[in-house]
């Protein structure tokens, strides 16, 4: 009897101590309460061994040993781990960590791309928050078939995307990406914004490309419908935009302060001192205020602009040669005096 008594009082403590584990194991918390970052990315491929050793390298848990057991009592394996981005709750167990992995509930990453020229800088703009690598991004942004998929080429691809701020998954491909832009691209360009476009007479990536031009001629809001009007003016006149910001994109030199003749002689077709229209394609990703302001252009009579001496980065606006001939004169004097020779 006695003997019975110890073995029940032994199978009494055996069943607390195994309780004690389990919970220390299972239930216990394992993420710290301080986090230096709450959000862990798992790379796609990812195996059990290197997913337990980044969580404890990035300091997400604190015993490896621990979360491994439940792992393989919750039959959490290789290939039942998603790649993504995690938002981890502070002090959770493992039992709790496993099933937010095993979960795939991703949170979203904030991408936000904007004064962009070149689709080399966009390809590392994108994907600086993602997943993707910077030069795969490129070679899918510089694929033709893919550009011809959404009726684009290489000169005027850049006016799919939208300069705003959108929500991804960490993880997402280099053309899923891309598909998503053109969704949001769609939105952009509602009835509207559309039928402003052809109000105008130009396709949206015409207004686009004219936007960029607008972009660099000016950091003032306040200006850009104007000198969007007078950009449209030219158009209609059949005259040559010659636009200084289109010379600098086609020399390719962007330290220039002063367009010079030499500049103006180079040949390209983005040099529209030497050719009519607009460039085959945008010279950079222009802000949605100005897109807006091509759509919503000012209607005047001015056909010159000049940026006024002041260094107020403003400009002075003309109807006639003689006027622009007195405008410009003022501020390549205003330039001379200091010494901007290029």
């Amino acid at each position: 009897m006695k003997l019975l008594k110890y073995i029940i009082c032994f199978i009494f403590v055996l069943g607390i101590i195994l309780v004690a584990y389990l919970y220390s194991v299972i239930w216990a918390t394992n993420v710290p309460a301080k986090l230096s970052s709450e959000y862990v990315e798992i790379p796609s491929g990812t195996t059990l061994p290197q997913l337990s050793e980044q969580l404890v390298n990035e300091g997400f848990i604190k015993n490896k040993s621990s979360f491994n057991k439940v792992a393989k009592w919750m039959n959490y394996n290789d290939s039942s781990i998603k790649s993504g981005r995690y938002r981890l709750v502070p002090e959770s167990s493992n039992r709790e960590l496993i099933q937010l992995l095993r979960s795939g509930k991703q949170t979203a990453v904030e991408l936000t791309y904007n004064n962009l020229r070149s689709l080399e800088q966009l390809a590392g703009k994108l994907t600086a928050p993602l997943m993707i690598d910077s030069s795969s991004m490129y070679n899918a942004l510089t694929n033709t078939s893919i550009q011809e998929q959404y009726g684009y080429t290489r000169d005027d691809f850049m006016s799919l995307f939208i300069p705003n701020s959108y929500q991804i998954w960490w993880n997402i491909s280099e053309e899923d990406l891309i598909k998503k832009i053109s969704v949001e691209h769609g939105r952009f360009w509602n009835t509207e914004r559309t039928n402003k476009a052809a109000a105008i007479g130009l396709t949206t990536r015409e207004v686009y490309t004219l936007a960029s031009i607008v972009e660099k001629e000016t950091l003032a809001l306040s200006e850009k419908n104007r000198i969007a009007g007078v950009y449209i003016n030219r158009l209609k006149k059949g005259m040559k935009l010659q636009a200084d910001p289109t010379v600098v994109y086609a020399v390719g030199d962007f330290t220039i302060r002063r367009v010079l003749n030499k500049h103006l002689s180079y040949d390209s077709p983005y040099n529209t001192y030497l050719y009519n229209g607009l460039p085959p394609g945008p010279i950079c990703m222009p802000e949605i205020s100005s897109i807006d302001a091509v759509l919503n252009y000012e209607e005047h009579n001015y056909i010159f602009f000049c940026a006024k001496p002041d260094n107020s980065g403003k400009h002075a606006f003309a109807r006639t040669n003689a006027q622009h001939s007195r405008n410009a004169n003022a501020y390549r004097s205003w330039l001379n005096k200091r010494k901007v020779m290029k």
